[in-house]
């Protein structure tokens, strides 16, 4: 548990250091957003906020579950009829453009709290995530900071596995819930597990034995979505 004890740490740094009473995170009944949640009960107050938008039922299931399990303070705010009012007013809805609505109503939800209760808005993105910029820009991504963000997703699973989060959670297909059916994988168009090795071996320089085109989407994701990962540009006269 010696990482567990590392990144509560400075989950607790992090938040004394910005003179916050405690965290807000967003409880999606997924393993990301589980550990976060779990990370931070360790060592500060934190708060859960379940925020369907139309969601699978699962969602609020496994989030309410692994709330009880670990006894975090859960609040649920439904977002739909706030999705479909924006929906409605937007010419064309369709798309990606308004999945990621989703997302960005449940961060200015998140930063809600955080503002009304003094606490930083922690996020869920893991390195494998961040790395491929699959996250929505201002959406999950918009956050105070971010602890997973250095561990790759099956280091986030094992972390799991030693927090005692529920199987059921650990178990579940990775989803960001922009639409249904969706997963993350299926999308991305890599399994967790070959785009982890991927990555350790871009960080490593090691050689790489695997399907070159494979390789060429993860560099091609990583290329497009820099700007997702670096400081706004300002140009300066």
């Amino acid at each position: 548990m010696e990482l567990a004890e590392e990144i509560s740490g400075w989950i607790k740094e992090q938040i004394e250091g910005a003179g916050a009473k405690g965290a807000v995170v967003g409880l999606s009944g997924g393993l990301d957003s589980s550990v976060t949640a779990v990370l931070c009960k360790r060592v500060t107050d934190v708060l859960g906020l379940i925020m369907p938008i139309h969601s699978d039922p699962l969602d609020e299931e496994y989030a309410s579950l692994l709330a009880r399990e670990f006894d975090i303070q859960v609040r649920r705010v439904d977002l739909s009829p706030v999705y479909d009012a924006l929906v409605r007013v937007l010419p064309d809805p369709t798309g990606l453009p308004v999945a990621n609505l989703k997302p960005r109503l449940r961060m200015a939800t998140l930063y809600y709290f955080a503002n009304k209760e003094n606490r930083l808005v922690v996020g869920t993105g893991n390195k494998s995530e961040i790395m491929m910029g699959y996250f929505t820009k201002y959406g999950d991504g918009g956050v105070d900071i971010l602890p997973l963000g250095g561990l790759l997703k099956g280091q986030v699973r094992e972390l799991a596995r030693e927090l005692g989060v529920p199987p059921r959670i650990i178990a579940r297909p990775p989803s960001a819930g922009l639409w249904a059916g969706q997963t993350d994988e299926g999308e991305l168009g890599i399994t967790y597990d070959d785009l982890d090795q991927i990555l350790t071996a871009f960080e490593s320089g090691a050689t790489l034995d695997f399907d070159p085109q494979l390789v060429e989407r993860v560099k091609r994701h990583m290329a497009e979505t820099k700007h997702k990962r670096v400081a706004i540009p300002i140009f300066e006269p």
